[in-house]
């Protein structure tokens, strides 16, 4: 019994705090989450759970595709943003529909075709590729077919509350109309909506479509301008020591009014710094890697999780956190956020830009310190054109 336990962890500190556990429990689960099971002895209070897996929601199948949602109901702090994961088949559709929420997009890998009409009668028709966005404002309608070997992607939208199984679909739309009205609406013989589907497809296996120049529809109002689209991987990054950011907001994506992000990469040993965000909460999609963030939450509160890719992370409002990796390669995630614009507020910085002896007496540090924190007053991350 006591060399088998040496091989799970048990929820022990070094100093001997905690107790081995005995009873039923799930040790894959204690393995991935080292600093949930072993919490820093920083950690105190109520912090409510910050953290939900794409791997833990329903999995919803269909000829042409899968998709999977993370909404309130699912974590229930996360009220201003909800996520989709989504995965097309080559040739798979995500049939023509729109919805009340705005619709802002990443895609994880392969290519994609969507199609738009906006509100003064302009259309566009684009392919997409791995690290493209694209964004659609409240109330346009659209569609996305995947292209060659099939696409995934993640969807957010701007209401925590909503679900990808409330929107406004064609096929349900003319299910639910009289074929007299189909027919006097189109001008053409009613038995033409003979084989109409009887309900929404929502998802369906469709033909691989031909090249992009030969789909092309001509329209007389010209394309949509601002774009829809962006290429976020392509856009320069913000390099430091510890990582990468690329930060997409409606400054370089002018139509992207209710969403900012930033995609980070950090380094094997490094970390995003210990920051808040002023404009609002902080919603995570982990792409690879593994991480642990602490949050702190004023009060004398702080919790750790531990994250990896197919994780959702949330961050309240205002509350300080850091994310470390620590794993042996590069940790991806997106940060995002219901605003028009990306923004944090960098410890480090305001510690470099307020006078020396007031921090000094705030800490309780030795000069030493105080010209490190001074020693280089690096800006916090900012927008780039």
């Amino acid at each position: 019994m006591d060399d088998e336990l040496r091989h799970i962890p048990q929820p022990i500190r070094k100093d001997g705090a905690g107790a081995t556990d005995l009873g039923p429990r799930d040790v894959l689960r204690d393995i991935e989450n080292p600093d949930m099971l072993v919490p820093p002895k920083t950690d105190a209070g109520t912090i409510p759970n910050l953290k939900f897996s794409f791997s833990d929601t329903h999995m919803h199948l269909n000829h042409g595709g899968w998709s999977r949602e993370i909404t309130k109901r699912e974590l229930p702090v996360s009220t201003t943003i909800a996520g989709v994961n989504m995965r097309l088949t080559r040739g798979g559709v995500r049939e023509l529909h729109w919805h009340k929420q705005a619709e802002w997009a990443y895609m994880i890998l392969g290519k994609a075709r969507i199609t738009s009409v906006d509100a003064e009668g302009r259309n566009m028709i684009a392919d997409l590729e791995e690290g493209d966005l694209w964004y659609f404002p409240p109330g346009i309608p659209h569609s996305i077919q995947g292209l060659e070997d099939g696409c995934e992607f993640l969807l957010v939208f701007d209401d925590g509350d909503f679900s990808e199984f409330d929107t406004f679909t064609i096929t349900d739309w003319f299910a639910h109309t009289p074929k007299e009205i189909l027919s006097a609406n189109f001008g053409v013989p009613r038995k033409l909506f003979d084989h109409i589907p009887n309900k929404q497809r929502y998802m369906f296996q469709g033909s691989p479509p031909s090249s992009l120049e030969s789909q092309t529809v001509s329209d007389p109002y010209g394309s949509i301008k601002p774009p829809f689209t962006h290429q976020l991987l392509r856009q320069n990054p913000i390099t430091t020591s510890g990582g990468t950011v690329r930060i997409v907001d409606s400054r370089n994506f002018p139509i992207s009014k209710t969403i900012a992000a930033a995609l980070v990469e950090v380094k094997p040993g490094g970390m995003r710094e210990m920051h808040w965000h002023p404009n609002n909460d902080e919603w995570q999609y982990y792409l690879t890697g593994t991480a642990k963030m602490t949050v702190f939450g004023a009060g004398g509160t702080a919790r750790t999780f531990n994250y990896r890719a197919g994780d959702v992370g949330y961050v309240p409002f205002g509350m300080g956190h850091y994310i470390q990796n620590i794993g042996q390669t590069s940790l991806w995630f997106l940060e995002i956020f219901k605003s028009d614009r990306f923004a944090d507020i960098s410890l480090n910085q305001w510690m470099a830009l307020t006078p020396p002896q007031l921090v000094k007496e705030h800490l309780h540090v030795d000069e030493a310190m105080i010209r490190a924190l001074h020693k280089e007053k690096s800006p916090v991350v900012k927008y780039e054109r």
